[in-house]
């Protein structure tokens, strides 16, 4: 899903202002001038929280993680281990094997859509394609793609339809930048490959192997081509289809945009905003570690966040498991609470949250996911005038709770983060200021809400009354030099408590 170290360098020269472009030889300031681009649209802004899918032909083995399709073919794998006791030797069971058994018979797109309408999602989306090749949509350019292939159905086309239609913007994801065969002509290539081996490159160039293959349609398939191939028509070719045929509202990409030239970058970006200006919408490109300028661009995390409320707007994404991004049959599955407490803590920062879920080979979205999205959406239709909408306050909030700085690298740390009451969040809307508790009070608990406090608030507040979203109970208070000081009501059940806190 990720490189697993940060391009530290070349993201602090484009973190440190709008304006800095060392990395870079074209004129990418100009792009964003001449079609007036917001990388910040206020639809954006008001959406905080969608949900996206890893499901393609990785989800048929179902076995370890999404690069199964890599590590199979890598003999000091466990991955490769269980496929020749389960399917045979890869040499003669390859990844296209598994392509006829992706038949996706079960799969609706309008049930899905309507899952992420009511889990509360206001965009939502599908990996268009990842880092193995076959393409979820129905491609001129690929014979591996889900519609010649597979379910043989035009599967990003169908969700396309379905999330625009339940009114919420449309997201594709594009990890394909590393499926390109680098190492095809490396004289020295490790007999017994390891993770980090021709890590540049998804499938493993290995003799005898299907990813070596000459085959003019198998090539296709396992990155088996030239770099005149590569960059045009096959990676731009790819992105230029999508946005011609589907006109996402947000184009994601997962890292390995560093080994793209950046004359292609620089075109699809402007191909992008200027197709999209045609049809007068704004649009948003999610990319990591520095691979684009801010300016067109908004950094995207995986699996951590901000330590601090930033000026402008960021996003992350989080997985409904503990591990894989694609189904798996011993995935372990997130907490609601603990994803409801992401989503509260990202949109006090000034970030928008992204969920992954993962369905079945057959396009069964397991009922144990089903009712974590359904749990979201619940706290949502009671609480969601705390997120939706909302911008952040001068400060995002307090508590005793820490988590540590930096990205992916820290993602194991973020993942035994457990938020508490004491844990305090702050989102403002008009005059009105949410305090969102990450817990549930005792009754007759005194809460401080330590933002309002004299000395650090930057301008009088005049609190006219204080409520419990949700609930009819008058809520006690009074306001002092150390801040809002509340006395919980009855509060039930174990989620986040939002205090709106009106204001003159």
């Amino acid at each position: 899903m990720k490189k697993y170290f940060l391009l530290v360098v070349c993201q602090f020269a484009l973190l440190s202002g709008w304006a800095q472009y060392e990395n870079y030889k074209l004129d990418w300031q100009k792009i964003s001038e001449e079609n007036h681009y917001n990388r910040e649209p206020d639809w954006l802004k008001d959406a905080k929280f969608g949900i996206y899918l890893h499901w393609g032909v990785y989800s048929v083995p179902a076995y370890s993680y999404e690069w199964y399709s890599r590590h199979m073919f890598m003999d000091t794998r466990k991955e490769y281990h269980h496929h020749v006791k389960t399917y045979g030797d890869p040499r003669e069971f390859g990844y296209d094997s598994f392509i006829p058994m992706f038949t996706a018979e079960h799969f609706n797109a309008g049930e899905w859509a309507d899952l992420f309408y009511r889990a509360g999602a206001r965009f939502a989306g599908q990996v268009a394609e990842h880092h193995d090749g076959f393409a979820m949509w129905d491609s001129k350019i690929t014979p591996w793609n889900a519609a010649l292939m597979g379910p043989k159905r035009d599967v990003l086309g169908e969700l396309s339809t379905e999330i625009k239609s339940h009114g919420m913007k449309f997201l594709s994801t594009f990890h394909h930048a590393r499926w390109f065969q680098r190492y095809k002509n490396e004289k020295n290539i490790p007999e017994k490959l390891d993770f980090w081996d021709l890590y540049d490159s998804h499938f493993p160039y290995v003799e005898g192997m299907p990813t070596t293959s000459d085959n003019p349609i198998l090539r296709l398939l396992y990155g088996n081509v030239t770099e005149e191939e590569f960059y045009d028509p096959i990676w731009f070719g790819k992105l230029k289809e999508v946005i011609d045929n589907y006109s996402p509202d947000i184009i994601y990409f997962d890292s390995w945009l560093d080994q793209i030239p950046e004359e292609y970058l620089y075109k699809f970006t402007k191909y992008y905003i200027e197709e999209s200006r045609k049809q007068g919408k704004e649009v948003a490109i999610y990319r990591k570690q520095g691979d684009l300028p801010l300016n067109v661009s908004m950094e995207n995390l995986e699996k951590s966040r901000k330590q601090k409320m930033e000026p402008r707007l960021w996003t992350t994404e989080e997985t409904i498991s503990t591990d894989s991004w694609c189904y798996t049959e011993d995935m372990e599955l997130r907490k609601a609470k603990d994803l409801i407490d992401i989503l509260i803590d990202v949109v006090s920062k000034n970030g928008v949250f992204m969920l992954n879920v993962s369905p079945r080979a057959d396009g069964v979205i397991p009922v144990e996911q089903q009712e974590i999205l359904l749990s979201i959406g619940d706290w949502l239709k009671v609480n969601g005038e705390a997120i939706y909408g909302t911008r952040p306050w001068y400060v995002y909030g307090e508590g005793p709770t820490s988590q540590p700085e930096g990205d992916f690298e820290h993602h194991k740390a973020f993942l035994k983060i457990r938020y508490n009451y004491q844990d305090i969040r702050y989102t403002t809307k008009g005059k009105d200021i949410y305090a969102i508790t990450m817990g549930v009070p005792q009754e007759n608990e005194v809460v401080v809400f330590r933002g309002f406090a004299k000395d650090k608030i930057p301008r009088n507040v005049a609190v006219k009354n204080v409520t419990v979203l949700g609930s009819n109970q008058q809520v006690s208070w009074d306001y002092g030099d150390e801040g809002l000081r509340v006395t919980t009501p009855i509060l039930a059940g174990d989620q986040a408590v939002v205090f709106k806190i009106e204001c003159e």
